[in-house]
């Protein structure tokens, strides 16, 4: 581990570990893993009103995983599935081209800066949100 990787922001939304645990009745479910590192994000959603109601995770994985999914589960209630895509969008751009986070978007996706330089951790910052997607996308469709 390298400090400029894991500084305080990205430990401390670790710590906060939003959302971790699980739904009472979720409306879909979705576990993505990541081969590479063996992360594991298992996302739960209830939606509402074409919104996100409620979100839980579990999470077995690194420190940039579970801060993203505590990110996620900050976040994730109460958005639309256009928030969230262009939550992902915005954090995808982050960490392929250094792109600043839109003032639109979730303003705490700004931590995952110091990730841009380590492409082979990618990965475990969009592994929560690649979750959620399949989870609305299994919601959706049931």
């Amino acid at each position: 581990m390298t400090d400029e990787l894991y500084q305080k922001a990205i430990l401390g939304k670790a710590r906060e570990a939003t959302g971790a645990g699980t739904l009472t009745e979720p409306d879909a479910s979705a576990t993505v893993n990541n081969p590479v590192c063996g992360d594991r994000v298992t996302m739960e959603v209830r939606l509402s009103g074409g919104r996100v109601a409620a979100v839980a995770h579990k999470v077995r994985g690194c420190l940039l995983c579970e801060a993203s999914a505590s990110v996620v589960g900050a976040n994730a209630p109460g958005a639309t599935r256009a928030e969230i895509a262009a939550a992902r969008a915005a954090v995808t751009a982050l960490l392929r081209d250094g792109e600043a986070v839109p003032a639109e978007s979730w303003s705490e996706l700004s931590i995952f800066a110091p990730v841009t330089t380590h492409k082979s951790r990618h990965h475990c910052v969009l592994l929560p949100f690649e979750a959620l997607a399949q989870a609305l996308d299994e919601a959706e469709a049931g």
